[in-house]
């Protein structure tokens, strides 16, 4: 199955893909949070044959749900209006974290990482979530909801 991974936030929002099987994850694209943002994605879900969305939910450390997270629940209504595939949440605590790691190591300006950022943070929760559908333990996030919308 094709999952689309959103990392989404007030400004900008990552997007990543994985492949039919499921275990190759990638960054896609950082696009800007405006207006035009469900009708982008929706485009890339047919272009992409994407058959779930997968949303980071970022959740307080004690598994509560702060304001951020109401957003992104807010964001999943309106992409449920307009698209009609499942929408599935994942845990995205410390995504951001893990994506600024995996940028660390490369060459890229500070302006270069922050490019990239969004991208990289939403492959990490699709391959949170992609672990936890495959039942392994120990992935770096776990679901704080159950899979599907």
């Amino acid at each position: 199955m094709r999952y689309l991974g959103i990392d989404y936030g007030d400004r900008r929002t990552g997007l990543a893909v994985c492949d039919a099987g499921g275990r190759i994850v990638s960054p896609l694209a950082v696009l800007p949070s405006d207006g035009a943002l469900v009708d982008r994605i929706a485009g890339i879900i047919a272009q992409e044959g994407i058959e779930a969305l997968v949303l980071g939910l970022p959740l307080n450390m004690d598994d509560t749900e702060g304001p951020q997270a109401r957003k992104v629940r807010r964001f999943a209504e309106v992409l449920e209006k307009k698209v009609s595939i499942p929408i599935c949440f994942q845990d995205e605590r410390l995504s951001s974290f893990e994506a600024a790691g995996r940028l660390a190591d490369l060459s890229l300006t500070r302006k270069g990482r922050k490019k990239r950022l969004d991208a990289v943070a939403a492959a990490a929760i699709l391959q949170a979530f992609l672990a936890r559908e495959a039942g392994e333990e120990g992935s770096s996030s776990s679901s704080d909801t159950p899979g599907t919308r």
